[in-house]
């Protein structure tokens, strides 16, 4: 891609990879929702996960373009964005300090939401150290001796933490309590967020393959990894039927009218014949995913 950072601003701006945050709150979302179904939703717990969301992505995206960049994905023969610290306009010392910065906003804005959420002592251990994986997690995608996003577990993870753990926790915190059923909207969520990392790791599929990340597109090849998004894809559209007509709430399959923008994402990443083609559905599928979210939770608005 030809893009160019013109200063440290437009830099940062790019390396928070604002694109990718609508996917991060859909898991909070999610939770939310099934909380207020459940008549269980609290505004200053879903505000702070939120938050606490946001700030865990935007480590993420720094934690990537610095663990990228130290450990050549991000050379000059990557076909993706240009990266921050790949472009020279920040330091790797710059981008350190900033992941420093980072990792500490969220683990105070999560022992905020602990407070005030829970009032069990051991509870609030658990949680905190779901924190501070979440955070190490983040930090230990593409950084460290031995990143794991290199070793083709980036999908196991985005599926745990988008999904099962952003829904389902999201939801603990609310609600106090646990429903097994959650667990299918949650997997849905797991699916659409794995289905955004794998079309990026679609897209760099030479340049990661040069700089030894064995993503799964790598693993597998182009042709399977094409049809590995189609299973994430439509799976998690089953995954909601399922729920749907496990308990007879109908209303649930209001989300099943975004699988149109979903299945045109998958075709179109099918059909790219280049990064620069298949870049642009990486943003179609987080909004989708955001879209679809949202129509599950104006449906259980409108019809209950």
């Amino acid at each position: 891609m030809d893009i160019t950072l013109a200063n440290k601003k437009q830099a940062w701006l790019h390396a928070i990879r604002l694109r990718t945050l609508p996917l991060a709150l859909s898991s909070i979302l999610m939770g939310s929702f099934l909380a207020a179904y459940n008549q269980s939703f609290r505004w200053d717990v879903f505000l702070l996960a939120a938050l606490t969301t946001v700030f865990l992505q935007i480590l993420s995206n720094l934690a990537n373009d610095y663990g990228d960049s130290v450990h050549g994905a991000d050379s000059q023969k990557r076909q993706g964005p240009i990266r921050a610290v790949q472009s020279g306009v920040i330091s790797l010392a710059e981008m350190k300090k900033a992941m420093i910065l980072l990792s500490s906003l969220s683990l105070t804005s999560g022992l905020v939401l602990l407070y005030i959420a829970l009032q069990d002592w051991k509870l609030f251990a658990l949680f905190l150290a779901l924190g501070i994986l979440a955070i190490i997690a983040a930090i230990t995608y593409t950084s460290g001796k031995k990143p794991y996003g290199y070793a083709g577990l980036g999908d196991l993870s985005v599926f745990i933490f988008f999904g099962l753990l952003g829904v389902s926790g999201t939801y603990f915190l609310h609600a106090l309590t646990f429903d097994w059923v959650i667990l299918l909207p949650a997997v849905s969520l797991g699916l659409f967020s794995t289905a955004v990392l794998n079309i990026n790791n679609i897209r760099d599929i030479e340049s990661d393959s040069m700089a030894g990340k064995k993503s799964i597109p790598v693993r597998i090849g182009k042709k399977a990894a094409l049809i590995y998004n189609w299973i994430l894809i439509l799976g998690g559209n089953i995954s909601i039927i399922i729920f749907a007509f496990s308990g007879n709430q109908f209303w649930a399959l209001a989300p099943i009218l975004i699988s149109p923008l979903m299945i045109k994402v998958g075709f179109g990443v099918s059909e790219g014949k280049d990064a620069r083609a298949i870049d642009p559905f990486l943003k179609k599928m987080a909004i989708s995913t955001l879209l679809w979210v949202i129509v599950f939770g104006s449906a259980w608005f409108i019809f209950n």
